[in-house]
């Protein structure tokens, strides 16, 4: 796919959708980065439900540890690998308090120190948070990026360093959220819905389905 291409894709997908964001709703940088932390293997319908009790009660990391592990188990026991995933969020809240003043890093490195952060946890949380024009890659972008073409990779990472690369700079700060929205939504997994998608004349996708 050559740089014209990719660039019409991008500007398609924001007129589409001018200001994209993401779908966990969270009201704080913490709150994003447990929130991103627990969306790992389940739906951020899933999360939003439980979140929405969790930080009733808990919306910073002394609140989260004076729930204990038990507690914050008791709020996401409906979310997949909520044993492991309450585990973290507790020795997370405790390297927050302890080592960062209870603030969530701006910074990679320090980020993905976090236990159950790692490299797309922390780039979402860069580039929600703190506006990096940074690009996390899930099984949505996987998928699009390999389908459409605009980034093929043989595993995430390498995906990512080339949308870093592919990726014209005006649109690499959304990139991350378009290409997640139009996987989730119309480039889906199964049965890609070609007929109604906007892009589908710039995909180089082989076998599109127009039904």
């Amino acid at each position: 796919m050559n740089a014209h291409k990719r660039y019409r894709i991008f500007a398609r997908l924001r007129e589409h959708i001018e200001q994209p964001r993401s779908e966990l709703e969270y009201r704080s940088n913490f709150e994003l980065l447990i929130s991103v932390l627990l969306s790992a293997q389940a739906t951020d319908v899933s999360v939003n439900k439980a979140t929405a009790r969790l930080y009733a009660v808990a919306d910073t990391p002394e609140k989260m540890l004076a729930l204990g592990e038990a507690g914050v188990r008791e709020y996401i026991k409906t979310i997949g690998l909520f044993n492991s995933k309450a585990k973290n969020v507790i020795a997370t809240c405790r390297m927050l308090v302890d080592e960062h003043h209870s603030e969530v890093p701006d910074d990679r490195t320090a980020l993905e120190a976090l236990p159950g952060v790692g490299r797309k946890t922390a780039n979402v949380v860069l580039n929600v948070a703190f506006g990096h024009p940074t690009i996390a890659v899930d099984t949505h972008i996987f998928r699009v990026s390999n389908r459409t073409r605009i980034a093929p990779g043989r595993d995430v990472l390498e995906v990512e360093k080339k949308l870093l690369k592919f990726v014209p700079p005006e649109f690499r700060l959304d990139a991350h959220h378009w290409l997640i929205l139009h996987g989730r939504y119309t480039c889906i997994a199964r049965k890609p819905r070609c007929g109604s998608c906007i892009i589908a004349d710039l995909c180089e996708f082989r076998h599109k389905n127009i039904d």
